[in-house]
C-alpha cells in the first residue's frame, strides 16, 4: 500500500493554494483519507488569512476524479467517504468563504462531478468528460449532483445527463456554462492558475464579501439580497483596503492589499 498522502497541499504561488486529489492508480476516486484529508485542505484554506483562492486538480493525466472509491463503498465503508458538516469528499457541503477554482485535467464523474460543481470556478482539458453516471448502478447523485447540475446546465442537458447516466464532452460543458474554459491537457492547470491571479488581484474580503452574496442569488428573493448587500458594503467601509483601492487609483498605481 502506498504511504503518499492522499491529498497533497501546497502554496503555488502567493495567496495561492494548490490541493491535489493524490489517488492517481485509482483515477482518485475518493476513501476515507481523501476525504479526511480534503476536509483539512479546505478548513487550512479558510484559517490562513494570507491564501485568498485555491486551485482544486486531480494527480496523473486521466481523472480530475472518479468519484466514490467503489471498492471502499463494496466493503461496507461507505461512511468513510463523507465527513460530518462537510459531507461527501469532506468538501462537498464545507462552508468556504474563498474561492475555489477546479482544474479538471481529467474525467470529472459521479462524485467528481459533484466535486467540480461545488467549486466556484472550473477549467477542463480537452480530453475531459463530465457526468453523473451513478443511475447506472442504482445509485442517487446525492453529494449535489442531482441539483447543483441542473442549475449549472440548461434543464434539458442535465436531465438527460442525470437520467441516462451518460457523460458529455468538455465543449459541450464549456458551450452551457459547466466550465470557464477548455484547453489542452498540459495546460489545465496553468489556466486555472491565471484565472486564480485574476482573482487575487482584487481585494480579497471585496470578493469573499461578493461570493457570499453571489452564492446564494438563486435561493433568496430580492429583499435578502439586498440585505446582504448593504451589509456587505457597510462591513467593507471598515476595512484598510477600502482606503487603499480608491488612493491606488489616484496615485495610478496598482493597490497594494492586506487583506484587512
Amino acid at each position: 500500500m502506498s504511504d503518499a498522502p492522499a491529498v497533497l497541499f501546497e502554496l503555488a504561488e502567493p495567496h495561492i493554494a494548490l490541493v491535489t486529489l493524490n489517488r492517481p492508480a485509482a483515477r482518485n476516486a475518493v476513501n476515507g483519507a481523501v476525504a479526511e484529508a480534503l476536509e483539512a485542505a479546505v478548513a487550512r484554506v479558510e484559517a490562513d488569512p494570507e491564501i485568498w483562492a485555491a486551485v482544486l486538480t486531480g494527480a496523473g493525466p486521466h481523472a480530475f476524479c472518479a468519484g466514490a472509491d467503489l471498492k471502499e463503498v463494496s466493503a461496507g465503508r461507505v461512511a468513510t467517504l463523507a465527513r460530518q458538516g462537510t459531507g461527501f469528499a469532506g468538501f462537498v457541503q464545507a462552508p468556504r468563504s474563498k474561492l475555489w477554482i477546479a482544474a479538471a485535467q481529467g474525467h470529472a464523474l459521479a462524485g467528481g462531478l459533484e466535486i467540480l460543481l461545488a467549486c466556484d470556478l472550473a477549467v477542463g482539458a480537452e480530453s475531459a468528460t463530465f457526468g453523473l453516471p451513478e443511475v447506472k448502478r442504482s445509485l442517487v447523485a446525492g453529494a449535489g449532483g442531482v441539483f447543483r447540475l441542473p442549475r449549472a446546465l440548461p434543464k434539458s442537458i442535465a436531465l438527460q445527463m442525470i437520467a441516462t447516466g451518460e457523460p458529455i464532452s468538455a465543449a459541450l460543458a464549456h458551450q452551457h456554462g459547466l466550465l470557464n474554459a477548455v484547453v489542452p491537457q498540459d495546460q489545465v492547470l496553468e489556466a486555472a492558475l491565471a484565472l486564480a491571479r485574476k482573482v487575487c488581484a482584487n481585494a480579497p474580503i471585496a470578493v469573499r464579501e461578493s461570493l457570499a452574496i453571489a452564492r446564494q442569488a438563486a435561493d433568496l428573493d430580492e429583499a435578502a439580497l439586498w440585505r446582504l448587500s448593504r451589509e456587505a458594503s457597510a462591513r467593507i467601509r471598515d476595512t484598510e483596503d477600502f482606503q487603499e483601492g480608491p488612493r491606488a487609483f489616484v496615485e495610478k498605481r496598482a493597490p497594494r492589499w492586506t487583506g484587512r
